[in-house]
């Protein structure tokens, strides 16, 4: 989560990232959301960090004409048998143009851009995903 590389290829849309402190991270995305298609520009700021262990990680970005996002994940990783559990939450608003799509659809686009992130994410690190029980059971 601390490598700006590995971050680069695991965020869906990313065109440019850069870390402006240990903390905190810039990154310019591009993002469809239901109709829309808008470049953000944000920052991620990570905190609760204990190394090998958790961290959390609040984002907020503008669209410009498009609207803002705005939200936290928290991120738990645990020993597991041939490998390393990662577990998150996420939850995301957005105002702006972007506001007037709706809830299901914000909710929806939020979960499957968080699940890209994390799919990339463990690619890049040479795992797989392998989902929960109860999250092949949800789907």
């Amino acid at each position: 989560m601390n490598d700006i590389d590995v971050l680069a290829k695991s965020i869906p849309g990313c065109e440019e990232i850069s870390r402006i402190s240990p903390e905190e991270i810039h990154a310019k995305v591009m993002f469809k959301i239901g109709p829309v298609r808008a470049r953000f520009a944000g920052k991620l700021l990570l905190s609760d960090v204990v190394p090998d262990q958790s961290c959390s990680m609040a984002f907020e970005g503008s669209g410009g004409a498009a609207g803002f996002a705005k939200g936290r994940s928290r991120v738990e990783l645990k020993a597991a048998e041939g490998g390393t559990l990662i577990t998150y939450t996420t939850e995301a608003s957005i105002g702006g143009k972007l506001g007037q799509i709706g809830g299901r659809l914000i909710s929806a686009s939020a979960k499957k851009i968080a699940d890209d992130f994390f799919q990339r994410f463990a690619k890049e690190l040479g795992g797989e995903v392998m989902p929960l029980e109860s999250d092949a059971q949800a789907e």
